[in-house]
């Protein structure tokens, strides 16, 4: 997952591949707490992994309930419809699906329970579900403004004679509530009365479908009445299955609606989900194919292709599905014609009021936009010409961010700013890893920055801290002759001419990765092993064999990926990427570097003379700016940066600034 403060996503040109999807937020939430009311155990298999389920769980074991997780395979011990613990204060963050089935559940037992989240949370609606909950004699007080978390929950007087009214046209989740909640003391017939269009329908089919798997049959009449009949009990099904998640599918269903199909492949293949999937938002495939997608589906797949291009615009009613309805709203900027999405309503009580956020960032990329109180109509822009980069702001909304990660198919190539990434952990934290794993790029779009300059300049330490920052991957080419080197001796091979076609070989096929200051060889840590004296010498034995260097080069080109590199060297800015849009070179006086290289030396107990070692760095600079091959020298459009004085800090924010006046942004 990207923790960086934004990521900047070049455009993209086609895709194509195989996706696991994780499991659905929706369903994942709803069975863990129906475990946790039930009688016996449950496992849960393929359970989603992010903030959302992470924040039940936790409430979950705070209330006392037996909870063993291994991966995505998560083991409860029900509470047989009683909290272990009666008194308790609950984080919910900003987790809808978790804090109103929590309060109605907590309600109706009764305990002495706090319920508080993010401040978002606190702005969103719960008042209709305190309202139908206090008709039943609950005791809940509001602790800050009226009609919002965060609550108080006491010792209820149930009475359950009369129907319970809640309204349905703010949020499914409230009548959720207490479909989920009511078992729990259904010692007679309970009857819900809906007022009011019950909006997001699918997700009360969802609820109903997994009480069911728990035993309990609510009986319906229409979307209106709802009885739970006396006598039902939530007891364990013994094993779950969680879903893929369907609204997630939505980014992808889309991706291959617009992509066009990358070499080899021929769609985009989703797994872990089918057509016949329990979810509402499945049903953004029957959207899609109206918009032009070619959608195929089998037992627990979808393959999605592009149809119809430009996309078709198209004026629909998305009750049926209003957080996947979000998706066609960045598809509507590839189609002919004026999109409108109608009824939803609801958008603007979600994570972030989502009707106006979307036509804000619409605009940014050059949309025009129509919003209303229930719905938004988005006309693209007029031509490529007329498309502009933009800076996303995802408003602490997970669905936001990748919405907008699919305006980088645009036709004019510009790049997208996705502020905060890290947001899509609520439901996919890794959403952009599985985004770049199936897209197609001209490696020239993807952004590289080279740090070059001599011996202990601090230009890995630099590079090291762009790349943290920027979220990009990171080359330090100054260790690939030292891996190479170790490489080729724990393969037995002759450090000389002799050797030098297997080494250059086995130099292709390196599967290495830089993460700050470790350095990984097929998955093991070698940043000791290539720091040694000897691997240094047998780092000169294979630097000077010319085929060697030739792979090497090729393998440097490698580590140009999605989303950008930093590259740190001696060479990366003139012989390695010539290209790159922002080279610094980096330099210090030689006493300054000598007592930099002096203090890391004295600190590992090595015993050498300040005066030793400025003798050594002058000397190797004189090699190093007098070879044959590829001199160390700054590249004619370099930015020279003497650090002999400046901290890192301030060295990182000097070239974030140069970086950051080269973005279109």
């Amino acid at each position: 997952m990207y923790t960086t403060a934004f990521l900047d996503v070049p455009a993209l040109q086609a895709a194509g591949g195989t996706l696991q999807l994780p499991g659905s937020k929706s369903i994942s939430n709803r069975v863990l707490l129906l475990a946790a009311l039930s009688s016996g155990r449950t496992t849960v298999h393929d359970l989603l992994d992010s903030d959302d389920t992470r924040i039940m769980l936790d409430a979950l074991r705070a209330l006392g309930c037996g909870v063993e997780q291994t991966g995505n395979t998560v083991v409860v011990d029900g509470m047989g419809g009683q909290p272990i613990q009666r008194q308790a204060s609950l984080f919910m963050g900003n987790a809808g699906t978790a804090i109103r089935p929590l309060t109605a559940a907590l309600a109706v037992m009764g305990g002495d329970f706090e319920l508080h989240g993010v401040p978002r949370m606190h702005e969103r609606p719960i008042g209709d579900l305190v309202v139908a909950l206090r008709q039943l004699g609950c005791q809940i007080d509001y602790t800050g403004k009226d009609g919002y978390p965060p609550l108080h929950i006491g010792q209820p007087g149930l009475q359950l004679d009369a129907p319970i009214q809640v309204r349905g046209d703010v949020s499914s989740q409230f009548l959720t509530a207490l479909l989920m909640a009511l078992p729990l003391v259904a010692r007679q017939d309970i009857v819900i009365d809906v007022v009011g269009e019950l909006i997001s329908r699918p997700y009360i089919e969802i609820t109903l479908n997994l009480l069911a798997r728990f035993g309990v049959q609510v009986q319906r009449e229409g979307w209106q009445r709802f009885t739970i009949p006396a006598g039902s009990a939530l007891r364990s099904p013994g094993v779950v299955h969680v879903e893929a998640d369907a609204s997630s599918a939505s980014y992808f269903i889309a991706l291959g609606a617009i992509a066009t199909a990358s070499e080899g492949h021929r769609s985009i293949r989703i797994e872990g989900l089918g057509a016949d999937s329990i979810q509402g938002d499945i049903r953004f495939i029957e959207a899609a194919r109206m918009m032009g997608a070619r959608v195929v589906s089998g037992p627990n797949w979808l393959e999605v292709s592009r149809g119809t291009w430009p996309l078709t615009a198209i004026d629909l009613d998305c009750n049926h599905i209003p957080d996947a309805a979000m998706t066609l709203a960045v598809m509507a900027l590839y189609a002919d014609g004026t999109t409108t999405l109608r009824n939803i309503a609801s958008w603007r009580v979600k994570e972030t009021d989502r009707i106006a956020a979307m036509a804000c960032e619409l605009r940014k990329l050059g949309a025009t936009v129509v919003e209303g109180a229930d719905f938004i109509q988005v006309t693209p822009p007029a031509s490529p010409a007329h498309w502009q980069a933009a800076s996303i702001h995802t408003y602490d909304d997970h669905r936001v961010a990748m919405c907008f990660a699919l305006a980088t198919f645009n036709p004019a190539g510009l790049p997208v700013r996705i502020e905060d990434p890290k947001c899509v952990a609520k439901t996919f934290p890794d959403f952009f890893e599985a985004l770049f794993s199936l897209v197609l790029v001209d490696p020239a779009r993807i952004p590289v920055i080279c740090v070059d300059g001599p011996t202990a300049s601090g230009k890995g330490t630099l590079a090291a801290q762009l790349a943290s920052q920027l979220g990009y991957h990171l080359l330090d080419s100054g260790a690939l002759y030292r891996i190479t080197a170790l490489a080729a001796k724990q393969a037995g091979l002759p450090l000389d001419p002799h050797g030098e076609d297997a080494i250059a070989t086995l130099a292709q096929g390196l599967r290495l990765e830089f993460t700050g200051d470790r350095v990984l060889l097929a998955g093991e840590d070698v940043s000791e092993a290539i720091r040694t004296e000897e691997a240094g010498m047998n780092a000169s034995k294979v630097s000077v064999l010319p085929r060697v260097r030739a792979a090497l080069v090729d393998l440097q080109h490698g580590f140009r990926r999605l989303p950008g590199l930093v590259a740190d060297g001696r060479d990366m800015g003139t012989v390695i990427f010539p290209e790159a849009p922002l080279k610094v070179f980096l330099t210090a006086s030689a006493e300054q570097r000598a007592q930099r290289r002096f203090k890391q030396l004295i600190s590992k107990d090595k015993s050498i003379t300040l005066a030793a070692l400025r003798a050594d760095l002058e000397a190797r600079d004189a090699r190093d700016s007098s070879r044959s091959v590829a001199p160390l020298k700054p590249a004619a459009d370099a930015k020279l940066l003497d650090n002999s004085h400046v901290s890192v800090e301030e060295s990182v924010n000097l070239v974030l600034g140069w970086w950051q006046g080269k973005q279109p942004f």
